[in-house]
């Protein structure tokens, strides 16, 4: 579709005028909601792009998007990235995927690569993030959207779930179903996603009269190895824990790995529950019990954000959205028969 052409007739279409479809693209100036939704639907009934060359040299911007998370290979990520093309793939905008978990590259070291090539906007996963990075976006005045925490930057907004509900609604059922020694494995000590999953394993233990024992607590890292490795700290104790709760599906599909290896049956002899609903989560034998975290959502919501912010359509208080999120139970978690 020739620019000029498809212009005039996504304004048709959307019943506005050109510099009102200008000003949605453009985000130069404010326009009201239900008029950007009519123009967002015309623009995507007709396919229409527009040049970025052009857009950029006249609003100053590059049309680009960052997401910067911890590691692009837990399949949590990407699934944040398409919710996020979902939403900026129309508006025109280029999303950029920085992981930091490539060798030699740190947060700040991916901050000052991000802000170099003067992004419009930043998606950030805080794992791994300093004062002292915060305070180099702050400086920039670059857009940001937080996933899972209020990152205390002016004007920018986060999206979360209730993490430590969701991992006490699998303790819940654990205990409903008769299990009583019940284990977490986490990822790192300090991270903040780790301290909110167990903050709901011991909390949600503490409301049954289950003390919390310091042995049951494994921290390791957010990976298939971190199970594992989670999962021979548990088999060297004395006594075993009857289930594990893990603080997200690759956790989990390395511990029953090593269970298996050490030959020990899920659930029969321990059962196990993850966290995410990964697509692996449905697939392993037994299925694995976990808590639907809307990756895809995630990414949809905080796009919204970002291109609110863009638009300068709101203003710079805190914006916060929390997404809901359910328990799937599968076969690593049956009622015990001991």
């Amino acid at each position: 579709m020739n620019s000029a052409t498809g212009i005039v007739a996504v304004a048709t279409e959307a019943g506005v005028s050109v510099s009102t479809v200008s000003q949605v693209l453009s985000g130069k100036r404010p326009v009201s909601s239900a008029t950007r939704t009519r123009v967002e639907a015309a623009i995507e009934k007709l396919n229409y792009r527009p040049h970025p060359g052009a857009r950029s040299l006249r609003s100053q911007r590059t049309e680009s998007v960052a997401l910067i998370v911890p590691d692009i290979t837990n399949p949590f990520y990407p699934l944040v990235a398409v919710g996020i093309q979902d939403i900026l793939m129309p508006q025109g905008y280029l999303l950029s995927v920085n992981d930091v978990a490539l060798p030699s590259r740190s947060v700040s070291e991916t901050l000052r690569h991000v802000l170099a090539r003067r992004v419009d906007g930043i998606v950030l996963t805080t794992y791994g993030c300093t004062q002292a990075d915060l305070d180099l976006i702050e400086q920039s005045g670059t857009q940001v959207v937080a996933l899972g925490q209020d990152i205390g930057v002016s004007g920018s907004d986060y999206v979360d779930v209730d993490e430590a509900a969701g991992i006490a609604s699998v303790v819940e059922h654990l205990l409903g179903n008769g299990f009583r020694r019940i284990a977490f494995v986490g990822g790192e000590r300090e991270d903040f996603t780790s301290t909110l999953r167990h903050s709901g394993y011991r909390d949600a233990l503490l409301r049954a009269g289950i003390a919390a024992e310091d042995e049951l607590s494994v921290f390791t890292a957010f990976t298939r190895e971190g199970g594992a490795t989670g999962a021979r700290v548990l088999l060297d104790l004395e006594t075993l824990p009857d289930a594990i709760v893990c603080a997200n599906d690759l956790i989990a599909i390395g511990v029953i790995d090593t269970l298996r290896g050490s030959g020990l049956s899920i659930p029969q002899d321990i059962a196990v529950t993850g966290y995410d609903d990964i697509e692996a989560a449905g697939l392993i034998t037994p299925a694995l019990t976990t808590v639907d975290n809307p990756a895809r959502e995630i990414g949809r919501t905080s796009a919204r954000l970002l291109l609110d912010r863009l638009n300068g359509s709101v203003d710079d208080v805190t914006r916060h959205v929390r997404l809901s999120q359910h328990l799937v139970i599968r076969e690593s978690s049956t009622v015990v028969t001991h």
